[in-house]
């Protein structure tokens, strides 16, 4: 596998090998031992899956301690624009995002660390989201923020009129008002 930096320190993506012949192809998806060669260290405990079609966008979602999670997420089937926020306050890229595309072609995944927020928009018919996290779910310690925040600027790619939110996702706070980390104290940090 191969990692690559992005603007966000500690997020990346990673590029599996693919091994194709004329049966179709072969991609190891999670190697423990190659993450933490390449300095990813997360216990992954629970596997998820969503499906989603067009115009959804889910996010931005984050847990609070001793909750917070790390995912590593990917497409099985469609495309999504993937974007993670840095919301740890003192940090040198507070509130700033990175967005790719992920797709069931490009096959990238993302990891995002501790002490951000992630989110993504549907961009084909269909999608089949997968990701892996190192915390439980808890909803006690969910908390969010605005898609739409103005201070971040986000092109989700999909035109409002056709977006799809929860009820919650549209009633996430602006980044200036939401409970975020420190990134000082590492207090995202279970």
């Amino acid at each position: 596998m191969e990692v690559v930096e992005t603007a966000l320190d500690g997020v990346v993506l990673i590029k599996p090998k693919i091994f194709g012949d004329s049966r179709g192809y072969f991609s190891e998806t999670y190697n423990k031992n190659e993450l933490e060669e390449a300095g990813i260290r997360a216990d992954f405990i629970q596997d998820n899956e969503s499906m989603s079609r067009y115009g959804v966008v889910r996010g931005l979602h984050y847990q609070k301690a001793p909750y917070t999670q790390a995912k590593l997420v990917r497409v099985i089937q469609g495309s999504v624009l993937d974007v993670v926020v840095d919301i740890r306050i003192g940090s040198p890229t507070f509130g700033q995002y990175v967005a790719v595309e992920l797709s069931c072609e490009n096959k990238l995944q993302m990891f995002v660390p501790r002490g951000f927020a992630h989110g993504f928009a549907v961009i084909s018919d269909k999608v089949i989201f997968a990701y892996k996290c190192d915390n439980v779910y808890m909803p006690s310690h969910e908390c969010g923020v605005a898609f739409d925040d103005p201070a971040l600027g986000i092109d989700w790619c999909v035109d409002a009129e056709k977006m799809i939110l929860s009820d919650k996702d549209q009633k996430n706070p602006l980044l200036a008002d939401a409970e975020l980390f420190d990134f000082c104290t590492k207090d995202y940090l279970a």
